[in-house]
C-alpha cells in the first residue's frame, strides 16, 4: 500500500485540507469556511478528501496548525501539532526553496516571514485588528454592493486610486464612506483599498522588516490581482503567488505530518466520535482562570487555559 499524509489547516475564517504522497505531491485538497464552527467544519472537510483518497493509499499521519490547531489536534489524535509561522515556511521552501520573503494576509489576520537559507530568521504577526485582512475587503465589498469576486478586476480598471485611511476599520469605513459621497469613480475606491490594504500591511506587520526577494505571497488575499499589483508596485519587485498560495499552511503541515509518522493508520472515520468542549473556572487563585476541558467519547483528554503555574488535573 502506499503512503499518504494529510495536513489541516484550521483558520477563524476558512478551513483547509491536502492530502499529500511520500513525494509530496497533492492528491486532492479542499478549502471551506470555517463558520464559527471548526468541529463542524473539519469533520465535512475530512469527510470529503476522504471520498478522493485513492483506495490503494493508507493515511499514515495527521497534522494540524492555524488557529484551532490544538483542539483538531485532539480530535484527529494528530501526529504533529504546529503554529502557522512554521507551517507556512516549510510549505513555502518546499516550492521555492530560495525563498526570502513570505507575506500572507489571511482573513482575521496577517504575517510576516523572513527565511535565511532555508531557515525562519525572523517573523511578525497582526492578530488584534481586522484592517487589512480578507474580512475587511468582504465587508467594504458588501458595503459597495460588489461581488467579491469582482473586486480584483474593477481595481485593475483603476488609474487612480484615492487614499483611504486603512489603519483601522472604523476609520476605513468612515473615510470609504465619505470618499464614495464626494463622487469618486466606484474603480478607484476599489483600487484604493486594496493599496491601502498594502500600505497598512507594510506600516505595520512588515515595519522594520527587511524585505528581501524572493518574495512569495499567500493567503486568501493572494488572490486579489489589485492587492498583488499594489505590493509589486510599493515594493518595486516581483511577488510570487502560487496557485496553491491559499493551501500553504496545509501543505507544510502535512510534510511536517510525514517526517513525524509512526505506524499508526488512521481510517478517518470521525463522523460518530463524540467530541465536547466545556469551560470552568479555577479557583485556585487570584487569577480565576477560565479553563476549557475538552472530552473525547466522554473522557476528558486535556484541559489548558491557566496562567500560573498550577497543573490542570485531567
Amino acid at each position: 500500500m502506499n503512503e499518504c499524509y494529510l495536513g489541516i489547516d484550521i483558520g477563524s475564517i476558512s478551513t483547509k485540507g491536502v492530502v499529500i504522497d511520500n513525494n509530496y505531491n497533492i492528491i486532492t485538497s479542499l478549502y471551506i469556511w470555517t463558520n464559527g464552527n471548526p468541529i463542524g467544519a473539519v469533520r465535512n472537510l475530512v469527510n470529503e478528501l476522504k471520498k478522493n483518497i485513492p483506495s490503494n493509499y493508507v493515511v499514515k499521519g495527521i497534522g494540524t496548525t492555524g488557529s484551532a490547531r490544538k483542539l483538531i489536534g485532539l480530535l484527529l489524535d494528530a501526529n504533529i501539532v504546529k503554529n502557522e509561522i512554521t507551517a507556512h515556511a516549510i510549505g513555502t521552501i518546499n516550492y521555492y526553496p530560495d525563498v526570502r520573503t513570505i507575506l500572507e494576509i489571511g482573513g482575521q489576520d496577517s504575517k510576516i516571514i523572513l527565511i535565511n537559507s532555508g531557515i525562519i530568521s525572523d517573523y511578525a504577526m497582526n492578530t488584534l485588528c481586522a484592517a487589512g485582512t480578507g474580512a475587511f475587503l468582504s465587508s467594504q465589498a458588501k458595503r459597495l454592493n460588489i461581488d467579491i469576486n469582482d473586486f480584483s478586476n474593477m481595481a485593475l480598471m483603476s488609474n487612480n486610486p484615492v487614499k483611504i485611511a486603512a489603519r483601522c476599520t472604523v476609520f476605513a469605513e468612515s473615510d470609504l464612506i465619505h470618499k464614495a459621497n464626494s463622487g469618486y469613480k466606484l474603480e478607484d475606491i476599489v483600487a484604493g483599498l486594496c493599496k491601502s490594504i498594502v500600505l497598512n500591511y507594510l506600516n505595520n506587520v512588515g515595519k522594520g522588516k527587511k524585505i528581501e526577494g524572493p518574495i512569495v505571497f499567500q493567503g486568501g488575499v493572494s488572490k486579489n490581482k489589485g492587492v498583488v499589483k499594489y505590493f509589486k508596485e510599493v515594493l518595486g519587485t516581483d511577488i510570487i503567488v502560487d496557485d496553491n498560495s491559499h493551501l500553504m499552511g496545509a501543505i507544510g503541515i502535512a510534510i511536517l505530518s510525514s517526517k513525524n509518522k509512526s505506524d499508526k493508520i488512521y481510517n478517518l472515520n470521525i463522523k460518530d466520535i463524540d467530541f465536547e468542549t466545556k469551560a470552568t473556572s479555577c479557583m485556585g487563585c487570584s487569577n480565576n482562570c477560565e479553563i476549557l476541558k475538552v472530552f473525547k467519547n466522554k473522557k476528558l483528554v486535556d484541559a489548558w487555559g491557566n496562567r500560573c503555574n498550577k497543573t490542570i488535573k485531567l
